[in-house]
């Protein structure tokens, strides 16, 4: 049955490849077959798929962002970042094949070692661009399926075992109602998935200790989704009015936050339960840790430890609209809140909104500082932080997102 299913993927896929034929990332029978057996890195590293290499995404990994980063009292940098606000990615519509502009914003804060970071930071551009290539072709072959094999002279009963073997599994399982947004999910999923392979094989081939949060946020047409590993944090800021107080006061406006993400600490009462249950314990050594070592339950990497219960699996928030009143998203690593709030920083942003009309009095000022994200770190560094620091700030009313 096997072998008949290959013969009617690759009539398939022969057929319906003509519908991203004007890009410059095809892809061949063969090299889906490699996909689907295998990971990003895989179709990277085959002979089979030669088109596929490190691209330009990943060369420039800070591309139309406006970004900080900070060593601080840290003996290294282990944070990394990624970031590209206009990734020009061919997408499957309603009328056809287009080319659709998605943001993807990310920060890596690593610890044990730069290694997993950097990794991730190296590759997060590249697969999750792959990705939603493979899936938007294979959504195109299973959408065609039904209605078009008949009329192109495929024998009815490879019609029925091609879907039978969609329903059991044998051919991962691709709706034609899978929407745009439902194959970018899947597709940064899948690659904080191959980016946490990739970098464990190499851990253990090399005796690397080292982890990764790992925090990254989608933007498309006005929507936002969000993915954290760890306890680097993803905040919205969006103007609110502040009621006056007393009779004769006036009302305010202000930046108001949104925390997008939650932090994986070992003793949230969830986490602790999965560490536990794979034999694992939580110690307080200045902060909760998993077996006493590790201060985040999730992570990239951290090789010895996920045989108690520490796994890279994101929590996802979304997909959800902005708003006209959402004006800056910021995702920063842990080091920005050991010393602001996350209400501090949308306070900074506030002040800069505002200090071209009036001298703002705040103690949060960022009229000195040469960008926002470098306000935010140094603000965080002078407030007292030990940690490194990064910060990635999109305004959203300025970016043609929202």
């Amino acid at each position: 049955m096997r072998e008949g299913f290959k013969i009617v993927f690759v009539v398939l896929l022969r057929l319906f490849l003509f519908a991203f034929s004007s890009s410059t990332h095809e892809v061949s029978v063969s090299c889906m077959m490699v996909y689907d057996e295998g990971s990003a890195s895989d179709v990277l590293e085959s002979p089979e798929c030669p088109q596929w290499g490190l691209s330009a995404q990943s060369q420039n990994r800070t591309r139309n962002c406006q970004f900080a980063m900070l060593q601080g009292h840290r003996e290294y940098q282990e944070d990394r970042i990624a970031c590209n606000l206009k990734m020009s990615i061919p997408i499957l519509g309603k009328d056809g094949p287009k080319e659709v502009l998605v943001g993807v914003v990310a920060v890596f804060d690593g610890h044990g070692g730069k290694e997993a970071s950097e990794i991730a930071s190296e590759n997060l551009l590249d697969y999750f661009f792959l990705h939603v290539v493979f899936n938007t072709y294979k959504q195109s072959v299973t959408c065609k399926t039904d209605h078009d094999l008949v009329f192109r002279g495929l024998n009815k009963d490879k019609v029925g075992e091609f879907s039978y073997l969609v329903s059991t599994g044998e051919v991962p399982p691709v709706s034609g109602d899978d929407s745009m947004l439902a194959i970018l999910k899947k597709s940064l999923l899948r690659t904080i998935h191959d980016i946490d392979t990739k970098f464990s094989l190499e851990a253990f081939n090399n005796r690397y200790v080292s982890g990764s949060t790992a925090t990254a946020v989608l933007l498309v047409d006005g929507q936002i989704l969000v993915a954290n590993v760890g306890d680097s944090k993803a905040l919205l800021c969006s103007e609110k009015i502040k009621p006056a107080l007393g009779d004769g006061g006036t009302s305010t406006i202000m930046l108001d936050v949104e925390e997008l993400t939650g932090d994986h600490h070992p003793d949230r009462d969830d986490e602790k339960a999965r560490i536990e249950a794979a034999g694992g314990f939580v110690r307080t050594w200045g902060v909760p840790r998993v077996n006493g070592i590790l201060a985040v339950s999730r992570s990239i990497g951290d090789v010895y430890l996920k045989r108690y219960g520490v796994i890279p699996v994101p929590e996802v928030i979304g997909w959800r609209h902005l708003t006209a009143n959402d004006s800056y998203l910021v995702v920063a690593s842990d080091g920005i809140f050991e010393s602001l709030t996350p209400q501090n920083v949308c306070d900074l942003l506030w002040d800069a909104n505002i200090k071209e009309n009036e001298m703002s009095e705040s103690p949060f000022s960022c009229s000195s500082y040469s960008s926002l994200a470098d306000c935010i770190i140094n603000k965080a560094f002078k407030k007292g932080s030990g940690d490194n620091l990064s910060a990635i700030v999109i305004p959203l009313n300025f970016t043609g997102i929202t």
